[in-house]
């Protein structure tokens, strides 16, 4: 038995270490098989995934069960996960000029055919948004050793009520204002509204916006003596851009900076003090920041409320793309982009499970020796997809036993009743029927 499989199996128990018993067995069988690649070679069906792996159909039964109703929720396993990453010493935060990424995202498991599905998610494939269970993921980023990686902390499900994904893109950014420490800072693409991250009082975020952007001095223009007095400050455009056949220049930045990236110059103008388009000055503020990489064909237009150089900015927003590496091992290395699943609790706590399973795989592959695919792979790196080989060849009876409080729980059932007899209906005992008295 290989040691990177008794570690992989080390860290399941750790990680279910608060699951109550016989419920931990049945999710660590289950993400054993997310792990091993079952779910792709099932198409997302549970059953055969875990007959794949060779267990009795009693604990096919006992993990699927798990899944849909037992009694743990998804947080209690990312906070175990974090401790665990963390006290291995293994992971580094990256930090510029003091400041840590927190990168946040939106996920969709695409749901076609999932009825009562109400949430959707915009896929460029399609070039529309499609049904699909939404999830907003929040997860520092780091490295071990060359490979960045992101560490999920925080996992929030789009709920029913939730109108569309602008409430559920409002309630993470509140949920995140708390759990950011200080050193820390929010990083988001252009899908997060600049205003929302004001009106949430994020204390520090760095978000991408769009190339036509414009924004407003804090402060109110000197009166002309003719008509009415200004209420907004002046109009801030960060690249130019036309309109209706007119070219809109861009407005001159109040300060600039340089920098060299390897053999490349890169210049970062910044536009300071300013405020949302439609709100007056006064309003809480934010820095501009259009930053001009040679490798790019278009600029980097940021957002911003802290006080760091254009080149910690540049880092920072280029440290969210490890975010993107957990659905992509949860969908297209495990299997998890498609699910068979309808319960109201099981068709989020998949998708959850295979991000978790996702991350936890990227962190073994980076911190351990890599393994090579076969006689051909001479250069092999520590990637994901072949660690996931390894783990496919394994079948149940090869796997270590669980120790501790990881097996079955032994119910008393004696007293119930078997087969036919447990589900017989028994008809009720007929009512008196009101007779008139005779004459």
């Amino acid at each position: 038995m290989s040691a990177i499989v008794y570690r992989i199996y080390t860290l399941l128990q750790q990680v279910l270490a608060q699951v109550p018993l016989g419920t931990n067995l049945g999710l660590l069988h289950l993400l054993f098989a997310l792990l091993s690649g079952r779910f792709l070679q099932s198409r997302g069906a549970i059953f055969p995934a875990l007959q794949d792996l060779g267990l009795p159909k009693e604990a096919v039964r006992r993990s699927e069960a798990a899944l849909c109703y037992g009694r743990w929720k998804t947080a209690w396993l990312l906070v175990a996960w974090q401790k665990l990453v963390l006290t291995e010493g293994v992971f580094r935060p990256h930090a510029y000029e003091g400041i840590r990424p927190v990168a946040c995202d939106l996920v969709g498991f695409f749901r076609p055919h999932l009825r009562g599905c109400g949430s959707k998610h915009y896929t460029s494939q399609a070039d529309k948004a499609l049904p699909a269970v939404v999830l907003a993921l929040v997860a520092p980023v780091g490295s071990v050793g060359n490979q960045r990686l992101a560490i999920p902390r925080l996992l929030l499900r789009q709920e029913p009520d939730d109108k569309n994904e602008a409430t559920l893109l409002r309630r993470v950014l509140s949920l995140s204002r708390l759990n950011l420490v200080e050193e820390e800072a929010l990083v988001v693409d252009a899908g997060f509204e600049l205003g929302d991250l004001l009106e949430c009082g994020v204390p520090r975020f760095v978000a991408r916006q769009a190339k036509n952007f414009a924004a407003r001095r804090n402060r109110l223009p000197a009166y002309k003596g003719k008509g009415r007095r200004p209420e907004f400050g002046e109009c801030v455009r960060a690249l130019s851009r036309k309109y209706r056949g007119k070219t809109l220049p861009a407005t001159r930045p109040d300060r600039t900076q340089k920098w060299k990236e390897g053999r490349y110059s890169l210049r970062a103008e910044f536009f300071d003090n300013l405020v949302l388009s439609k709100a007056k000055p006064g309003s809480a503020s934010f820095v501009c920041v259009v930053i001009y990489d040679p490798r790019y064909k278009e600029p980097l237009v940021l957002a911003t409320n802290l006080t760091v150089s254009g080149y910690a900015l540049w880092h920072l927003y280029h440290d969210r793309w490890p975010i993107e590496q957990l659905p992509l091992a949860a969908k297209q290395m495990l299997g998890a982009e498609r699910a068979f699943v309808h319960g109201q609790e099981s068709r989020y706590r998949l998708p959850e499970l295979a991000l978790l399973a996702g991350s936890l795989l990227s962190y073994v592959a980076a911190t351990s020796a890599p393994v090579a695919t076969g006689f051909w792979d001479r250069c092999c790196r520590p990637t994901c997809g072949r660690l996931r080989r390894l783990l496919c060849r394994l079948h149940f009876c090869d796997l270590p036993v669980p120790e501790g409080q990881m097996r079955k729980k032994e119910s008393i059932w004696a007293h119930l009743l078997l087969g036919v007899k447990a589900h017989r209906r028994t008809k009720s005992a007929p009512t008196a029927r009101w007779l008139p008295n005779a004459a």
